[in-house]
């Protein structure tokens, strides 16, 4: 078909120089080049394309009804090049996304809104959902994920920003229980963890001063792979969550929660986002990095990854 498709181009030029010669030159083939896509198309199709003499050429009826064909394909593949140089360059076309229902509301959408109104030739799709999403299956461009490690040999992983993970729990809950001062004394209380945090039970502290290191178990009871079920839990008192400051923050701030142990840090976490393995990647899907990396490596919890210690 390519072949077929490479004469077409050839034949068209030729009726366009008058000539054999002339078309070689214009293409930077040779003349006996032209000369055999010619014979093949003739001899593929059993008609006569070309009158030819020593002075001039000239169409057949059947060449001239595949001429205008020849053309008409030779325009589409103009328009065809130009759409997907827009798409490639321009901030045009189908834009899908993948991440979780909590980052997606949460952060996600205020991340891109102004970028999205911005650019209305964006037709932009948000696949929220907790359970993994198959790229190529899922025809998605970014997928984002938080967790403390990515490896896959067939994506192309970009580390996007540094996010921390506090416990918090509500006042009435830290005004009727055991005092906690130091992380041991978390054994006597409910982890309200996510689920979806391998070994959530098992934490890590480092003091932020003395840089001391301790490690323990956390008993649980009551589990969600929803922050915003994780968080309702911790306000009706049901023990202590371990979620990301930035989910935690706006709670803090209006004191519907108090983070536990804020002299003890946890391990923090990378947001990523999965691309497929291209070696030119539209640039929509850099400018939506762009605004990504921007909008998180700004939020109270949130870093630049590349300071990351």
């Amino acid at each position: 078909m390519l072949d077929q498709l490479r004469a077409m181009g050839v034949f068209a030029c030729v009726v366009e120089k008058n000539s054999f010669s002339g078309a070689a030159r214009d293409l930077g083939i040779t003349t006996s080049a032209v000369s055999q896509q010619i014979r093949s198309l003739e001899n593929e199709m059993e008609v006569t394309l070309l009158h030819r003499s020593t002075r001039k050429l000239s169409l057949t009826e059947a060449g001239q009804a595949f001429f205008h064909s020849c053309q008409e394909m030779l325009a589409a593949a103009e328009r065809g090049k130009i759409r997907i140089n827009e798409l490639r360059d321009d901030l045009v076309g189908d834009l899908r996304i993948a991440t979780t229902p909590e980052l997606a509301a949460n952060h996600v959408i205020p991340a891109l809104s102004h970028w999205m109104s911005a650019h209305r030739g964006l037709a932009v799709h948000v696949e929220a959902d907790n359970q993994y999403i198959d790229l190529i299956e899922g025809r998605i461009d970014i997928a984002l994920r938080i967790s403390s490690k990515i490896e896959d040999s067939n994506l192309h992983v970009v580390p996007l920003a540094r996010v921390e993970q506090v416990l918090v729990a509500s006042p009435s809950y830290l005004n009727q229980s055991t005092p906690i001062s130091r992380p041991e004394d978390l054994k006597h209380h409910d982890l309200i963890p996510m689920n979806v945090i391998k070994n959530y039970q098992s934490l890590s502290f480092q003091h932020g001063v003395t840089n001391e290191d301790i490690s323990l178990e956390m008993r649980s009871r009551l589990t969600s792979n929803n922050v915003l079920v994780a968080k309702a839990l911790c306000q009706q008192g049901h023990g202590i969550a371990r979620i990301l400051y930035l989910d935690a923050q706006k709670d803090l701030v209006n004191g519907a929660l108090v983070e536990v142990l804020p002299e003890w840090k946890l391990p923090s976490f990378t947001l990523y986002a999965i691309i497929s393995k291209h070696e030119q990647q539209p640039m929509k899907i850099h400018r939506c990095l762009e605004a990504l990396k921007q909008y998180f490596c700004q939020l109270p919890g949130g870093r630049i990854y590349q300071e990351a210690s």
